[in-house]
Protein backbone atom coordinates (compact mmCIF):
# COMPACT_ATOMS: atom_id res chain seq x y z
CA UNK A 1 0.00 0.00 0.00
CA UNK A 2 1.06 3.68 -0.93
CA UNK A 3 2.18 5.01 2.91
CA UNK A 4 1.07 8.57 2.54
CA UNK A 5 0.53 10.72 -0.95
CA UNK A 6 1.06 10.07 -4.22
CA UNK A 7 4.53 12.25 -5.38
CA UNK A 8 6.66 13.29 -7.81
CA UNK A 9 9.04 10.30 -6.99
CA UNK A 10 5.83 7.56 -7.27
CA UNK A 11 7.07 4.80 -10.21
CA UNK A 12 4.83 5.32 -12.99
CA UNK A 13 2.22 2.20 -13.03
CA UNK A 14 0.40 3.40 -16.70
CA UNK A 15 2.86 3.81 -19.35
CA UNK A 16 0.85 3.82 -22.19
CA UNK A 17 0.98 4.58 -24.94
CA UNK A 18 -1.39 6.72 -25.95
CA UNK A 19 -4.52 5.42 -28.63
CA UNK A 20 -4.85 6.95 -31.80
CA UNK A 21 -8.42 6.91 -31.13
CA UNK A 22 -10.98 6.75 -28.81
CA UNK A 23 -14.64 7.64 -28.18
CA UNK A 24 -13.74 9.29 -24.93
CA UNK A 25 -10.88 11.47 -23.79
CA UNK A 26 -10.51 12.24 -19.94
CA UNK A 27 -8.01 15.01 -19.17
CA UNK A 28 -6.89 14.34 -15.47
CA UNK A 29 -6.26 11.14 -13.33
CA UNK A 30 -7.83 12.24 -10.13
CA UNK A 31 -11.27 10.72 -8.51
CA UNK A 32 -13.56 12.33 -10.58
CA UNK A 33 -11.72 11.38 -13.49
CA UNK A 34 -11.22 8.01 -13.03
CA UNK A 35 -14.66 7.35 -11.83
CA UNK A 36 -16.04 8.66 -14.89
CA UNK A 37 -13.55 6.75 -17.24
CA UNK A 38 -15.04 3.44 -15.09
CA UNK A 39 -18.78 3.86 -15.95
CA UNK A 40 -18.15 5.33 -19.36
CA UNK A 41 -16.45 1.74 -20.08
CA UNK A 42 -19.63 0.33 -18.16
CA UNK A 43 -21.52 1.30 -20.81
CA UNK A 44 -19.20 0.41 -23.73
CA UNK A 45 -17.43 3.05 -24.32
CA UNK A 46 -13.64 3.48 -25.56
CA UNK A 47 -12.01 5.47 -22.90
CA UNK A 48 -8.80 7.16 -22.21
CA UNK A 49 -6.92 8.66 -19.20
CA UNK A 50 -4.45 11.07 -19.81
CA UNK A 51 -2.84 12.01 -16.30
CA UNK A 52 0.26 15.03 -16.64
CA UNK A 53 1.62 13.47 -13.67
CA UNK A 54 0.90 10.78 -11.35
CA UNK A 55 -2.49 9.24 -11.06
CA UNK A 56 -4.33 10.79 -7.91
CA UNK A 57 -0.77 12.86 -7.40
CA UNK A 58 -2.64 15.45 -6.37
CA UNK A 59 -5.44 16.18 -4.26
CA UNK A 60 -7.20 13.07 -4.64
CA UNK A 61 -4.22 11.93 -2.71
CA UNK A 62 -3.75 14.55 -0.48
CA UNK A 63 -6.68 15.16 1.18
CA UNK A 64 -8.57 13.95 4.70
CA UNK A 65 -10.11 11.00 3.32
CA UNK A 66 -13.95 11.47 4.71
CA UNK A 67 -16.69 9.88 2.85
CA UNK A 68 -19.24 11.94 4.60
CA UNK A 69 -23.15 13.42 3.66
CA UNK A 70 -22.69 15.29 6.97
CA UNK A 71 -22.65 18.74 6.83
CA UNK A 72 -22.61 18.91 2.51
CA UNK A 73 -24.50 21.39 0.26
CA UNK A 74 -27.74 20.06 0.11
CA UNK A 75 -27.82 20.31 -3.41
CA UNK A 76 -24.75 17.78 -3.35
CA UNK A 77 -26.62 15.25 -0.95
CA UNK A 78 -28.72 13.13 -3.32
CA UNK A 79 -25.02 12.53 -5.38
CA UNK A 80 -23.46 12.20 -2.18
CA UNK A 81 -26.07 9.30 -0.96
CA UNK A 82 -25.56 7.41 -4.12
CA UNK A 83 -21.56 7.61 -3.43
CA UNK A 84 -21.91 5.83 -0.35
CA UNK A 85 -23.74 3.08 -1.97
CA UNK A 86 -21.21 3.04 -4.56
CA UNK A 87 -18.17 3.13 -2.47
CA UNK A 88 -20.05 0.04 -0.43
CA UNK A 89 -20.35 -1.76 -3.77
CA UNK A 90 -16.53 -0.85 -5.19
CA UNK A 91 -15.28 -2.03 -1.95
CA UNK A 92 -17.02 -5.33 -2.44
CA UNK A 93 -15.37 -5.19 -5.80
CA UNK A 94 -11.86 -4.52 -4.82
CA UNK A 95 -11.57 -6.93 -1.96
CA UNK A 96 -11.34 -4.42 0.38
CA UNK A 97 -8.38 -2.55 -1.01
CA UNK A 98 -10.19 1.11 -1.03
CA UNK A 99 -9.47 0.80 2.91
CA UNK A 100 -13.25 1.76 4.00
CA UNK A 101 -14.45 1.76 7.28
CA UNK A 102 -17.78 3.33 8.35
CA UNK A 103 -16.86 5.02 11.40
CA UNK A 104 -18.79 8.06 11.81
CA UNK A 105 -18.34 12.00 11.29
CA UNK A 106 -18.77 13.69 14.31
CA UNK A 107 -18.41 17.86 14.39
CA UNK A 108 -17.53 18.81 18.03
CA UNK A 109 -19.38 21.89 19.35
CA UNK A 110 -17.30 24.51 21.52
CA UNK A 111 -20.71 26.41 22.52
CA UNK A 112 -24.04 27.07 21.75
CA UNK A 113 -23.62 29.42 18.83
CA UNK A 114 -21.59 25.89 16.58
CA UNK A 115 -24.56 23.60 18.04
CA UNK A 116 -26.85 26.14 17.04
CA UNK A 117 -25.03 25.81 13.26
CA UNK A 118 -25.47 22.01 13.64
CA UNK A 119 -28.85 21.85 14.40
CA UNK A 120 -30.25 24.09 11.49
CA UNK A 121 -28.74 21.36 9.63
CA UNK A 122 -30.70 18.80 10.80
CA UNK A 123 -33.28 19.05 8.41
CA UNK A 124 -31.35 18.68 5.44
CA UNK A 125 -30.37 15.58 7.10
CA UNK A 126 -34.32 14.13 7.66
CA UNK A 127 -34.86 15.33 4.24
CA UNK A 128 -32.54 12.39 3.12
CA UNK A 129 -33.42 10.09 5.72
CA UNK A 130 -30.00 10.53 6.90
CA UNK A 131 -28.88 8.86 10.61
CA UNK A 132 -27.65 12.28 11.68
CA UNK A 133 -28.34 13.51 15.34
CA UNK A 134 -27.27 16.17 18.08
CA UNK A 135 -25.37 14.75 20.76
CA UNK A 136 -24.77 16.01 24.16
CA UNK A 137 -21.82 16.65 26.32
CA UNK A 138 -22.31 13.41 28.25
CA UNK A 139 -22.87 11.31 24.62
CA UNK A 140 -19.59 13.28 23.31
CA UNK A 141 -17.65 12.53 26.26
CA UNK A 142 -18.86 8.41 25.68
CA UNK A 143 -18.03 8.36 22.22
CA UNK A 144 -14.34 10.11 22.67
CA UNK A 145 -13.33 9.10 26.19
CA UNK A 146 -10.80 10.62 28.07
CA UNK A 147 -10.76 13.89 26.30
CA UNK A 148 -9.85 17.12 27.51
CA UNK A 149 -11.76 18.90 24.55
CA UNK A 150 -14.08 21.86 25.79
CA UNK A 151 -16.63 20.29 24.15
CA UNK A 152 -20.40 20.98 25.07
CA UNK A 153 -21.84 18.84 22.33
CA UNK A 154 -21.73 17.47 18.54
CA UNK A 155 -23.57 16.63 15.37
CA UNK A 156 -23.02 12.75 14.47
CA UNK A 157 -23.14 11.04 11.67
CA UNK A 158 -22.77 7.29 12.83
CA UNK A 159 -23.09 5.96 8.61
CA UNK A 160 -20.85 8.41 7.28
CA UNK A 161 -17.39 6.86 6.77
CA UNK A 162 -13.60 7.10 5.62
CA UNK A 163 -10.98 5.50 3.40
CA UNK A 164 -7.29 5.53 2.68
CA UNK A 165 -6.99 8.37 -0.56
CA UNK A 166 -3.62 7.14 -1.67
CA UNK A 167 -4.61 3.63 -2.18
CA UNK A 168 -8.21 3.88 -2.65
CA UNK A 169 -7.53 6.20 -6.28
CA UNK A 170 -4.81 3.98 -7.70
CA UNK A 171 -7.26 0.84 -7.03
CA UNK A 172 -9.95 2.37 -8.90
CA UNK A 173 -7.76 3.52 -11.22
CA UNK A 174 -6.83 -0.30 -11.80
CA UNK A 175 -10.27 -1.55 -12.09
CA UNK A 176 -11.24 0.99 -14.42
CA UNK A 177 -8.24 -0.31 -16.96
CA UNK A 178 -9.76 -4.04 -15.91
CA UNK A 179 -12.75 -2.52 -17.85
CA UNK A 180 -10.34 -1.63 -20.91
CA UNK A 181 -9.83 1.87 -19.94
CA UNK A 182 -6.62 3.36 -21.35
CA UNK A 183 -4.69 5.09 -18.41
CA UNK A 184 -1.52 7.04 -19.65
CA UNK A 185 0.38 8.67 -17.16
CA UNK A 186 2.96 11.40 -17.52
CA UNK A 187 1.45 12.45 -20.82
CA UNK A 188 -0.10 15.95 -20.49
CA UNK A 189 -3.47 17.17 -23.07
CA UNK A 190 -2.21 20.16 -24.06
CA UNK A 191 -4.84 21.37 -25.99
CA UNK A 192 -7.84 20.40 -27.58
CA UNK A 193 -8.07 19.44 -31.14
CA UNK A 194 -11.62 21.39 -32.64
CA UNK A 195 -13.07 20.98 -35.80
CA UNK A 196 -16.45 22.76 -37.00
CA UNK A 197 -16.57 24.71 -33.19
CA UNK A 198 -16.10 21.38 -31.81
CA UNK A 199 -13.99 18.14 -30.02
CA UNK A 200 -12.73 16.27 -32.54
CA UNK A 201 -9.93 14.84 -30.48
CA UNK A 202 -7.15 16.41 -27.74
CA UNK A 203 -3.88 17.01 -28.72
CA UNK A 204 -1.44 15.66 -26.32
CA UNK A 205 2.96 15.77 -25.74
CA UNK A 206 2.84 12.55 -27.54
CA UNK A 207 0.72 13.45 -30.39
CA UNK A 208 -3.10 13.51 -30.97
CA UNK A 209 -5.86 11.56 -30.09
CA UNK A 210 -9.24 11.55 -32.00
CA UNK A 211 -11.98 11.61 -29.93
CA UNK A 212 -15.72 13.06 -29.90
CA UNK A 213 -15.95 14.16 -26.87
CA UNK A 214 -13.45 15.35 -23.99
CA UNK A 215 -14.16 15.36 -20.32
CA UNK A 216 -11.73 18.42 -18.19
CA UNK A 217 -11.13 16.81 -14.34
CA UNK A 218 -8.38 18.90 -14.09
CA UNK A 219 -8.75 20.05 -10.63
CA UNK A 220 -6.36 23.28 -9.55
CA UNK A 221 -5.23 23.19 -13.35
CA UNK A 222 -8.81 23.40 -14.75
CA UNK A 223 -9.10 27.42 -15.21
CA UNK A 224 -5.89 27.44 -17.40
CA UNK A 225 -6.49 24.47 -19.50
CA UNK A 226 -9.82 26.33 -20.25
CA UNK A 227 -8.11 30.10 -20.40
CA UNK A 228 -5.94 28.51 -23.34
CA UNK A 229 -9.35 28.52 -25.39
CA UNK A 230 -10.74 31.93 -24.14
CA UNK A 231 -12.80 30.14 -21.79
CA UNK A 232 -13.16 31.99 -18.54
CA UNK A 233 -13.82 30.07 -15.06
CA UNK A 234 -13.58 31.90 -11.77
CA UNK A 235 -11.48 28.95 -9.64
CA UNK A 236 -9.21 29.44 -7.30
CA UNK A 237 -6.93 26.97 -4.95
CA UNK A 238 -6.11 26.82 -1.38
CA UNK A 239 -3.16 25.10 -0.34
CA UNK A 240 -3.87 22.80 2.41
CA UNK A 241 -1.80 21.45 4.87
CA UNK A 242 -1.74 17.99 6.85
CA UNK A 243 -0.06 15.79 9.01
CA UNK A 244 0.30 12.06 9.75
CA UNK A 245 1.01 10.60 13.27
CA UNK A 246 2.73 7.33 13.63
CA UNK A 247 0.93 5.11 15.09
CA UNK A 248 -1.38 5.29 18.35
CA UNK A 249 -3.68 4.42 21.62
CA UNK A 250 -7.19 4.90 19.37
CA UNK A 251 -8.75 7.96 20.70
CA UNK A 252 -11.76 8.07 18.52
CA UNK A 253 -12.25 5.55 15.60
CA UNK A 254 -13.57 7.68 12.98
CA UNK A 255 -13.55 11.25 11.84
CA UNK A 256 -13.48 14.23 13.78
CA UNK A 257 -13.36 18.20 13.85
CA UNK A 258 -14.25 21.34 15.76
CA UNK A 259 -13.56 24.95 14.30
CA UNK A 260 -9.54 24.20 14.82
CA UNK A 261 -8.43 20.88 14.79
CA UNK A 262 -9.58 18.02 12.59
CA UNK A 263 -8.52 14.36 12.40
CA UNK A 264 -9.04 10.53 11.89
CA UNK A 265 -7.96 7.03 12.47
CA UNK A 266 -6.11 5.78 9.94
CA UNK A 267 -6.09 1.98 8.90
CA UNK A 268 -2.45 2.23 10.10
CA UNK A 269 -3.20 3.19 13.28
CA UNK A 270 -2.05 6.35 12.78
CA UNK A 271 -3.90 9.67 13.10
CA UNK A 272 -4.18 12.20 10.05
CA UNK A 273 -4.87 15.97 11.73
CA UNK A 274 -5.13 19.16 10.00
CA UNK A 275 -5.87 22.67 10.76
CA UNK A 276 -9.68 23.00 10.14
CA UNK A 277 -9.25 27.20 10.58
CA UNK A 278 -6.39 27.93 8.33
CA UNK A 279 -5.31 27.71 4.71
CA UNK A 280 -3.30 29.67 2.40
CA UNK A 281 -4.56 31.49 -0.68
CA UNK A 282 -1.72 32.43 -2.82
CA UNK A 283 -2.31 36.17 -4.79
CA UNK A 284 -2.19 35.62 -8.54
CA UNK A 285 -3.75 36.97 -11.65
CA UNK A 286 -7.07 34.45 -11.68
CA UNK A 287 -7.14 35.85 -7.62
CA UNK A 288 -7.22 39.35 -8.64
CA UNK A 289 -9.37 38.76 -11.78
CA UNK A 290 -12.31 36.92 -9.58
CA UNK A 291 -11.75 38.86 -6.55
CA UNK A 292 -14.98 40.27 -6.42
CA UNK A 293 -17.08 36.96 -6.74
CA UNK A 294 -14.95 35.70 -3.64
CA UNK A 295 -15.41 38.09 -1.08
CA UNK A 296 -18.14 36.31 0.20
CA UNK A 297 -15.94 33.77 1.15
CA UNK A 298 -13.16 35.83 2.43
CA UNK A 299 -15.75 37.68 4.90
CA UNK A 300 -16.95 34.90 6.04
CA UNK A 301 -13.96 33.61 7.72
CA UNK A 302 -11.57 36.48 7.30
CA UNK A 303 -9.18 34.79 9.93
CA UNK A 304 -9.04 31.52 8.20
CA UNK A 305 -7.32 32.30 5.19
CA UNK A 306 -3.34 33.76 5.20
CA UNK A 307 -2.82 35.84 2.22
CA UNK A 308 0.33 35.15 0.42
CA UNK A 309 1.68 37.24 -2.42
CA UNK A 310 2.48 35.09 -5.25
CA UNK A 311 2.41 31.29 -5.77
CA UNK A 312 6.13 29.32 -6.21
CA UNK A 313 6.81 29.23 -9.91
CA UNK A 314 4.92 27.08 -11.99
CA UNK A 315 1.76 26.40 -9.84
CA UNK A 316 -1.55 27.48 -12.09
CA UNK A 317 -1.74 30.72 -10.86
CA UNK A 318 1.53 32.07 -10.48
CA UNK A 319 2.66 35.53 -12.07
CA UNK A 320 4.68 33.72 -14.71
CA UNK A 321 2.84 30.69 -15.50
CA UNK A 322 1.74 31.36 -19.34
CA UNK A 323 -1.86 31.64 -20.02
CA UNK A 324 -1.96 30.86 -23.69
CA UNK A 325 0.29 28.73 -25.31
CA UNK A 326 -1.80 27.01 -28.16
CA UNK A 327 -0.52 23.33 -29.05
CA UNK A 328 3.25 23.64 -27.94
CA UNK A 329 4.72 22.32 -25.01
CA UNK A 330 2.15 23.28 -21.60
CA UNK A 331 2.42 24.55 -17.93
CA UNK A 332 1.27 20.92 -17.54
CA UNK A 333 4.86 19.11 -18.63
CA UNK A 334 6.83 21.42 -16.57
CA UNK A 335 4.84 20.63 -13.65
CA UNK A 336 3.87 17.14 -13.61
CA UNK A 337 2.44 17.12 -9.72
CA UNK A 338 1.69 20.15 -8.09
CA UNK A 339 3.08 19.36 -4.65
CA UNK A 340 3.04 21.98 -2.22
CA UNK A 341 5.32 22.34 0.56
CA UNK A 342 3.27 22.12 3.75
CA UNK A 343 2.77 25.37 6.16
CA UNK A 344 5.15 24.19 9.12
CA UNK A 345 3.47 26.48 11.52
CA UNK A 346 0.00 25.76 10.73
CA UNK A 347 1.15 22.23 11.26
CA UNK A 348 2.76 23.12 14.72
CA UNK A 349 -0.70 24.32 15.89
CA UNK A 350 -2.84 21.67 15.16
CA UNK A 351 -0.58 18.74 16.51
CA UNK A 352 -0.25 20.86 19.80
CA UNK A 353 -4.34 21.28 19.90
CA UNK A 354 -4.54 17.83 18.95
CA UNK A 355 -1.75 16.32 22.16
CA UNK A 356 -3.45 18.93 24.80
CA UNK A 357 -7.16 17.82 23.65
CA UNK A 358 -6.06 13.73 24.32
CA UNK A 359 -3.40 14.29 27.20
CA UNK A 360 -3.30 10.62 27.77
CA UNK A 361 -1.63 9.71 24.55
CA UNK A 362 2.40 9.15 24.41
CA UNK A 363 4.26 11.86 22.41
CA UNK A 364 2.79 12.58 19.49
CA UNK A 365 5.22 11.89 16.12
CA UNK A 366 5.10 13.04 12.68
CA UNK A 367 5.40 10.36 10.24
CA UNK A 368 4.83 11.94 7.45
CA UNK A 369 3.65 15.68 6.30
CA UNK A 370 2.28 17.44 2.86
CA UNK A 371 -0.14 19.69 1.09
CA UNK A 372 -2.51 19.89 -1.39
CA UNK A 373 -4.21 22.62 -3.78
CA UNK A 374 -7.95 22.43 -3.13
CA UNK A 375 -9.46 23.77 -6.42
CA UNK A 376 -12.45 25.98 -5.22
CA UNK A 377 -15.43 28.04 -6.98
CA UNK A 378 -17.59 31.33 -5.57
CA UNK A 379 -20.42 29.30 -4.53
CA UNK A 380 -18.10 26.43 -3.09
CA UNK A 381 -19.60 23.54 -4.79
CA UNK A 382 -18.53 22.09 -8.38
CA UNK A 383 -19.03 22.92 -12.01
CA UNK A 384 -20.51 19.29 -12.87
CA UNK A 385 -21.88 19.92 -17.12
CA UNK A 386 -21.59 21.11 -20.59
CA UNK A 387 -18.76 23.44 -21.49
CA UNK A 388 -19.56 26.21 -23.34
CA UNK A 389 -17.61 24.12 -26.04
CA UNK A 390 -19.38 21.24 -28.29
CA UNK A 391 -18.21 18.23 -26.74
CA UNK A 392 -17.03 19.38 -23.90
CA UNK A 393 -17.51 18.45 -20.28
CA UNK A 394 -16.40 19.67 -17.66
CA UNK A 395 -15.98 18.49 -13.83
CA UNK A 396 -14.21 20.29 -11.42
CA UNK A 397 -13.97 22.55 -8.42
CA UNK A 398 -15.23 20.00 -6.07
CA UNK A 399 -14.15 22.65 -2.97
CA UNK A 400 -12.16 20.45 -1.06
CA UNK A 401 -14.99 17.95 -0.66
CA UNK A 402 -14.20 15.89 -4.23
CA UNK A 403 -12.58 12.33 -2.65
CA UNK A 404 -15.83 11.09 -1.21
CA UNK A 405 -18.77 12.19 -3.87
CA UNK A 406 -16.29 11.08 -6.13
CA UNK A 407 -17.85 7.83 -7.59
CA UNK A 408 -21.59 9.97 -7.46
CA UNK A 409 -20.05 12.21 -9.73
CA UNK A 410 -18.22 10.31 -12.02
CA UNK A 411 -21.45 7.89 -12.54
CA UNK A 412 -23.27 11.16 -13.47
CA UNK A 413 -20.49 12.62 -15.44
CA UNK A 414 -20.30 9.08 -17.44
CA UNK A 415 -24.63 9.09 -18.23
CA UNK A 416 -24.36 12.94 -19.48
CA UNK A 417 -21.31 12.16 -21.26
CA UNK A 418 -23.17 9.09 -22.69
CA UNK A 419 -26.50 10.89 -23.89
CA UNK A 420 -28.20 9.15 -20.76
CA UNK A 421 -30.42 11.33 -17.73
CA UNK A 422 -28.11 12.34 -15.06
CA UNK A 423 -30.74 10.86 -12.66
CA UNK A 424 -29.99 14.32 -10.09
CA UNK A 425 -30.85 17.74 -10.78
CA UNK A 426 -27.27 19.79 -11.41
CA UNK A 427 -28.88 22.91 -12.35
CA UNK A 428 -27.04 24.64 -9.68
CA UNK A 429 -23.79 22.64 -10.95
CA UNK A 430 -23.94 24.34 -14.16
CA UNK A 431 -21.26 25.58 -15.79
CA UNK A 432 -23.80 28.99 -17.36
CA UNK A 433 -24.37 30.33 -13.40
CA UNK A 434 -21.16 32.59 -14.05
CA UNK A 435 -22.01 34.32 -17.27
CA UNK A 436 -26.55 34.21 -16.87
CA UNK A 437 -26.33 36.52 -13.69
CA UNK A 438 -27.18 34.25 -11.34
CA UNK A 439 -26.20 35.50 -7.95
CA UNK A 440 -23.99 33.15 -6.09
CA UNK A 441 -24.03 32.27 -2.54
CA UNK A 442 -22.56 29.45 -0.85
CA UNK A 443 -25.71 27.12 0.34
CA UNK A 444 -26.15 26.35 3.67
CA UNK A 445 -23.45 23.62 4.30
CA UNK A 446 -21.10 23.48 7.39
Amino acid sequence: MQPFPISPATPVAFPGPPPAETDVAVIGGGVAGVMTAYFLAGRGLRVAVFEKGRIAGEQSSRNWGWIRCQGRDPDELPIMLESQRLWDRLEAEAGGALGLARQGVLYLAGGPRELARYEAWLPHARAHGLDTRLLTRAEVDALVPGHAGRWTGALWTASDARAEPWAAVPVLARMAAARGVAIVESCAVRALDLAAGRVAGVVTEAGRVRCAHAVLAGGAWSALFLGNHGIGLPQLAVRASVAATGPLPEVFPGNAVDRRLAFRRRADGGYTIAPADAHDLFLGPQAFRHARRFLPQLAADPLGTRLLPAAPAGFPDAWGTPRRWGERPSPFERMRVLDPAPNRAFLRRALARFAAAFPGLPPVRVAAAWAGMIDTMPDLVPVIGPAPLAGLTVVTGLSGHGFGIGPGVGRVVADLVAGHPPGHDLTRFRFGRFTDGSVLRPGPAL
